[in-house]
């Protein structure tokens, strides 16, 4: 038996019957051998893992525009921390970790620079309009390694494009990546207002703390632990006065920080650069790199044009803005 067989096997041995079996994937889209050491989904999550699109999330906002601060949360910190979460539940649940990982660190290649304000700009502005979650599956599908893509398996591709809205994953583990991703940036969203200053911990609401613990690692870990008590069969749920703490406490948060005019003061801004950025490019696509030319030409260049900003990270659409707008210092020789 290989390394690869003898994992197999373990997770027969071990798993729930519930959870996903590397060796029950629906496959990749391209078929392609079998590593000998690596089952489908963690090769999965090591391709993720290596891609440039993973490593631009250091450059991406996560809720504040380029905060005043070393402890601010960017995509990718965001990340990493739904990895933790998620792998935490999968593991108590007895589920695949691999293929949870893998799911919970893709989630978010698609995302544009400067957080959901970028991802508001662009849908105004792309046909069809512009999503974090259908972009991130076109990332690993199309754009990382200049059009092959990272040929991810079905249940990875699946979980990613499932973990906002809409239909839920059809495995357990990104079942649980999305409930990772909500308990992640509520509660690290609360813990960024209160170091910046536009939340007092203390206006939090009653009936959602007096459930929830009134305290960032208590919140965390009595979602977590009730989620893990009441899944089951396959399904993950909180339990109804969980859900109910949650929805009380995501609904504070849309409507006290998430709109904070402090907080949020720079997002006019972003509007300007993003709009301003995908007039210039669409008006004159030869200033984008090769790639993205061949786009314009097969797909159309409001599809090549979405693909690039979205791509981009904060400082180097700032940095492309000033230098094709902002008046630049020159001297006379």
């Amino acid at each position: 038996m290989t390394i690869r067989e003898q994992t197999q096997a373990l997770e027969r041995e071990t798993l729930s019957r519930y959870a996903t079996l590397s060796e029950n994937s629906r496959g990749r889209r391209r078929p392609e051998p079998e590593d000998p050491l690596r089952p489908c989904f963690q090769r999965d999550r090591d391709r993720i893992l290596h891609c440039k699109s993973f490593r631009r999330l250091k450059q991406k906002t996560q809720v504040f525009l380029s905060p005043e601060g070393d402890h601010y949360r960017t995509r990718l910190t965001h990340t990493l921390e739904v990895s933790q979460i998620a792998r935490t539940i999968a593991r108590a649940l007895r589920l695949n970790e691999d293929l949870t990982e893998a799911v919970a660190l893709g989630h978010d290649l698609g995302h544009t620079p400067f957080g959901h304000a970028g991802e508001r700009a662009l849908n105004r502005l792309c046909p069809g309009g512009f999503t974090h979650y259908r972009q991130s599956l076109r990332v690993v599908d199309f754009l990382e390694k200049d059009g092959e893509g990272l040929n991810l398996s079905w249940e990875v591709r699946n979980g990613i494009v499932t973990h906002t809205a809409g239909a839920w994953a059809r495995t357990p583990e990104g079942c649980v990546v999305r409930r990772a991703d909500h308990i992640a940036f509520l509660n690290h969203d609360i813990e960024d207002a209160v170091s910046a200053g536009v939340l007092n911990p203390e206006s939090l609401p009653r009936e959602a703390t007096a459930v929830l613990g009134t305290t960032k690692s208590q919140r965390i870990t009595t979602m977590i632990t009730d989620l893990i008590a009441h899944s089951g069969n396959g399904q993950i749920s909180f339990s109804p006065e969980i859900e109910a703490a949650y929805a009380v406490l995501k609904d504070f948060m849309y409507a006290t920080v998430y709109v904070d005019k402090e907080a949020k003061r720079e997002e006019k801004k972003v509007d300007k650069l993003v709009a301003e950025l995908y007039e210039r490019l669409c008006e004159q696509p030869d200033l984008m790199p090769n790639f993205y030319m061949q786009i314009a030409y097969n797909e159309g260049v409001d599809r090549a044009v979405t693909d690039y900003i979205s791509g981009m990270s904060d400082e180097f659409a700032t940095r492309l803005f000033e230098q094709w707008f902002v008046p630049q210092k020159w001297s006379v020789l």
